[in-house]
């Protein structure tokens, strides 16, 4: 019986002890809880917000259809660029597929679709005449390259420049004024 009285002891002792460990720990779960929530309120409130002054926010394309309109007179002051562009004035090439100049590693080719944007006294005949010396050229061009050059951060736009000037040192009458890549990949 002294044994069962120990034991009942030491049993009423151990849930004291638990007694006292939750107790203590419960007001310190409470407050974090409680502040996790404040915080997640608080997240939730401002995005409510933002997303509200995003609704409210007029849309791009109306303000610009309302001042080629003429109906917002802020916007109807500043001119608007546009360029006209007309189908003489762009003329296409046919797709190219070019080995690349061998740099290290396997051999590499580039698939390149480009059109040709030309100066308003130019000719589109003149253009067309000399297709096959502006093909050429633009090989010549691509075959010199390393997939570095052209990958680098201006490579593509240097191939531009460098393509347009050949291709302005045939024409007589007028000039590429603009090199449009409608298709670039390199393998």
């Amino acid at each position: 019986m002294a044994e069962e009285e120990v034991a009942g002891n030491a049993q009423e002792q151990q849930q004291d002890v638990a007694k006292k460990s939750t107790s203590q720990k419960n007001p310190l779960v409470a407050v974090l809880l409680i502040l996790n929530m404040l915080m997640m309120g608080t997240v939730a409130f401002f995005q409510y917000k933002f997303m509200q002054m995003e609704a409210d926010r007029p849309d791009l394309t109306q303000l610009l259809k309302e001042a080629q309109a003429g109906q917002n007179p802020e916007l109807a002051n500043e001119a608007l660029p546009t360029e006209e562009v007309t189908k003489e004035t762009l003329v296409d090439l046919a797709s190219f597929t070019v080995n690349l100049a061998q740099g290290d590693g396997p051999r590499r080719y580039v698939r390149l679709n480009a059109v040709l944007k030309l100066s308003e006294d130019s000719e589109v005949s003149e253009v067309e005449a000399r297709k096959p010396q502006i093909r050429d050229t633009i090989i010549s061009i691509l075959n010199s390259k390393r997939p570095e050059d052209i990958l680098k951060r201006d490579g593509k736009l240097y191939l531009k420049q460098e393509i347009k000037s050949a291709i302005n040192s045939y024409l007589i009458d007028g000039k590429v004024v603009d090199v449009f890549y409608v298709g670039f990949q390199i393998n």
